[in-house]
């Protein structure tokens, strides 16, 4: 909401020094936000001149210019610039005669644009300045010709006056922010309150006129038939309309009112349109003007029939839905109710008698239609927020004396209302309630001080310990003594409520779950991969290949209102984002990428119908029955996490040939995620659809399967444009951390050395190497501290289908010094459990 500094004046008290800043400063405290402050853009010298003669030039162009003498200042005095009383200016526009007034540019002015003002050589003369129209100089979109003070009641103006204040145009508009809930603050009336609410200046109501002032017109006929209320609500609660009869539509808007449109950032529209603008800015209400004598009939409000057409103002033939509240007449539709209205009936420079309407309508059903139709407007914006119910007759009024008095109007006795009683329904506020919970001891004096401020009315309930307040009609946001016990820490400020850190109960904090997730993503941005959240919405064909280890078709989660409609489908993977965004980076230049993701996967079942129809009411917290049920209907969303590796991980440099990430570079990771989760990872040959064959492992916890690891098919990265090896690792981080003991424990330092040993077992080549160390671990028993494969022999000396693997062991004891026979009776125990289980035998 933009806000003129000088008709806030006109509202409440206040100091002549201040400036927007100030003002600014004065509504944050009572819960605005500032957003900007605006200022005429333009600069003097800009004065009053008088046209004392002019020569009018025929040009080869065909066009006519006047060579015009301007008196910009009083005989015998020096003009504003420096220059002489009377100034040579060059014209093009005809619409002015000897002896009128006008408004002058002189040379070293801005105007809008910004455009300099200079003396400068044209059509064979020097123009000392520029003759301005209304356009020029930021009043309107009228540029009939130049502007002529008699036109505006300002022929009295003394010549070399200063312009710029005479039209207002030095006044500045501060914005602030207005939040859904206080709609009120859409006016001046409602911004000029909360300034006097906050420092304590006296405030003028510009809607408190009595009924007698405002008197009622009658004899036209007015219909509500809403057969399709919304929420059980009529879509107008309040109808008044009034007549003008006799406006003169060419008459100028008053410059004053067209500064302060234009500060607030509407346009001049003409001085009938101009005068309904202005009264929804100064009240909040607004309003709407039909050309009367292209009225048919009386007025009826009902919803539309599907598939209505409407032309609305904005020369947009609309599609109407059977929600849509119109406004229509015997011939038809003639307006979308509070949004916009329609092109028939509109005010235009033929219009000689008005038919004014000030209404009320439903918040919900305007909401909706606005977005509905994407029409947005200054009215959609009031009304979806909610109007002061009591305001329309003010309104209406208020519209016609301005077309009285500005568009030479005469206000007829023809009109009408439609509209039921307002009912205020009164909260009940315990005494003490505001102050238990704000934290803050007011006084019962300050409380009601401050609902009284705001305009509620107080009334002593049956209880003693019960006030009743009666909200004013402009605050619909006002609805229980909450609401209530936030308007009064508002107005005290904010500020005054305590800081008190609270104390958590023991045994809060992150699950252990939570805490195991965070380790492995900090294990992971510690070793130098860069996490990348993806979205989850993948296509079919991502999911069968990367979401199955076959490469099989399983059901996937459709979205029914997908954001991109290439990919539909929740992820089964987290490798596909992981593509995408190595792709994207590639195609950027950044080829050498760690990346990592964690986030849930969506496994539906096979013959599993997801999803409910069950919607739990608001305002109550569901049972345990109605929160198992809700998730029920969900699939299965493990956390998962996976990393890419693409490009080098060792840049070339003198010296130093460049090293590609590789498929050891992933099994590294896939150990530092098995440390930060506090469990062992196991690794066995494995396939998979996406990966290459021989280079994909099956990675297990405590003997349960929790995720793979391997080498891109090359097909697969060339698919996503990835240059060279690309190797992934995806793992159930749930699973993975159910797997895992409470808490990780370190391991102990070794005070005793250690007795290593090699032994080399020949096994069949399908016998994979990891079955051979888990059982010479299990079999050498307690002693055997580690058992690393450091080669694998296939060749001469072997028999075929056979090869040979050396392991290099370390035992150590905790409590001793081992002894050579110790190790070698551990490695022999070890040896004779590979040989009972896998037939394995030592190599001569």
């Amino acid at each position: 909401m933009r806000v003129p500094l000088s008709w806030l004046r006109e509202l409440v008290e206040v100091p002549t020094d201040a400036t927007s800043e100030d003002i600014l400063a004065t509504l944050v405290q009572v819960g605005f936000e500032e957003e900007d402050i605006h200022r005429a853009d333009l600069r003097g010298p800009i004065v009053v001149g008088q046209v004392l003669s002019f020569e009018e030039e025929p040009q080869k162009n065909g066009k006519t210019i006047r060579w015009c003498q301007v008196q910009v200042a009083p005989e015998g005095q020096t003009a504003a610039d420096g220059g002489e009383a009377v100034h040579g200016i060059v014209c093009g526009a005809g619409n002015f005669f000897p002896g009128d007034k006008v408004v002058v540019t002189l040379p070293g002015a801005v105007l809008p644009g910004p455009f300099p003002i200079a003396a400068r050589k044209t059509y064979g003369h020097v123009s000392d300045g520029m003759i301005a129209s209304a356009r020029e100089l930021g009043l309107g979109d009228e540029h009939n010709g130049i502007l002529r003070l008699t036109e505006i009641g300002l022929d009295d103006a003394p010549v070399g006056a200063d312009a710029i204040a005479l039209l207002g145009l030095d006044d500045e508009a501060f914005e602030i922010n207005v939040t859904p809930d206080r709609g009120y603050a859409l006016s001046l009336r409602g911004v000029a309150r909360e300034y006097a609410l906050a420092t304590g200046q006296d405030y003028r109501d510009p809607a408190d006129r009595s009924a007698d002032e405002i008197g009622e017109g009658e004899g036209f006929s007015i219909v509500v038939d809403d057969e399709r209320p919304i929420r059980g609500n009529s879509g107008v609660n309040e109808f008044v309309v009034r007549v003008v009869r006799g406006v003169d539509p060419s008459a100028p808007t008053p410059s004053w009112m067209s500064s302060r449109l234009n500060l607030a950032g509407i346009r001049s529209l003409g001085v009938l349109i101009d005068i309904t603008n202005y009264v929804m800015l100064e009240l909040g209400n607004p309003i709407h003007g039909y050309d009367l004598d292209k009225l048919t009939g009386g007025i009826t409000v009902r919803r539309a029939a599907q598939g209505e057409k409407l032309t609305t103002l904005d020369g947009t033939e609309r599609t109407l839905s059977d929600e849509d509240l119109l406004i229509t007449d015997e011939s038809g539709a003639i307006g979308l109710a509070g949004v916009m209205g329609g092109g028939t009936t509109e005010m235009s420079e033929t219009t000689t008698n008005v038919l004014i309407e000030a209404a009320n309508f439903d918040t919900v059903s305007i909401a909706r239609t606005a977005r509905r139709h994407k029409l947005p407007s200054e009215a959609s914006k009031r009304f979806e927020r909610g109007v002061d119910p009591a305001i329309a007759f003010v309104a209406a009024r208020r519209v016609a004396d301005l077309m009285v008095e500005h568009a030479g109007g005469t206000l007829d006795t023809l009109g009408g209302h439609l509209g039921a009683d307002i009912v205020q329904v009164g909260i009940d506020l315990p005494r003490g309630f505001i102050g238990a919970l704000i934290g803050v001891d007011y006084t019962e004096d300050e409380v009601t001080s401050a609902l009284t401020a705001i305009g509620c009315e107080l009334e002593s309930g049956e209880d003693a310990d019960v006030l009743v307040v009666l909200p004013p009609t402009w605050r619909p946001d006002l609805t229980d003594k909450w609401t209530l016990a936030e308007e009064v820490a508002r107005v005290y400020g904010l500020d005054r409520i305590p800081s008190v850190l609270p104390t958590p109960p023991s045994g809060r904090g992150f699950t252990a779950a939570q805490q195991g997730r965070r380790r492995v993503s900090n294990t992971l941005a510690a070793a130098g991969f860069v996490e990348t959240p993806s979205f989850p919405f993948v296509n079919e064909a991502a999911n069968d290949l990367h979401g199955s280890a076959s490469g099989e078709h399983l059901p996937s989660i459709r979205l029914a209102n997908a954001l991109d409609g290439q990919a539909p489908f929740l992820r089964r993977s987290l490798i596909p984002g992981l593509l995408a965004v190595a792709h994207r980076n590639t195609a950027r230049g950044l080829t050498d990428l760690a990346l990592f993701e964690t986030g849930a996967v969506f496994l539906p079942e096979p013959g599993v119908t997801y999803g409910t129809d069950e919607v739990p009411p608001l305002g109550a917290h569901p049972g345990q029955d109605v929160i198992d049920a809700l998730n029920a209907s969900i699939p299965p969303q493990p956390r998962h996490v996976a990393v890419l590796l693409a490009g080098n991980r060792v840049l070339k440099q003198p010296g130093q040939a460049a090293e590609a990430y590789d498929l050891v570079d992933a099994l590294d990771a896939v150990r530092a995620i098995g440390v930060a989760a506090g469990v062992t990872i196991d690794v066995a040959q494995g396939e998979r659809a996406a990966l290459h064959p021989g280079r994909t492992g099956v990675l297990s916890a405590a003997g349960v399967e929790v995720g793979y690891v391997g080498e891109l098919l090359p097909q697969v990265s060339a698919d996503a444009d990835l240059p060279g090896r690309v190797t992934v690792a995806e793992l159930d981080l749930d699973l993975l951390l159910s797997t895992a003991a409470d808490r990780p424990v370190a391991a102990s330092l070794a005070t005793f050395p250690a007795a290593t040993q090699d032994v080399s077992l020949v096994v069949g080549t399908d016998v994979a190497a990891g079955a051979v160390q888990a059982t010479l671990r299990a079999g050498a028993g307690e002693l055997l501290e580690s058992a690393r494969l450091v080669d694998v022999y296939r060749g001469a000396g072997l028999e075929d289908g056979t090869k040979s693997l050396t392991f290099a062991l370390r035992f150590r004891a905790a409590d001793r010094t081992l002894t050579a026979a110790e190790a070698t009776e551990a490695k022999l125990a070890g040896v004779a459990a590979a040989e009972r289980d896998l037939g394995a035998k030592i190599r001569d």
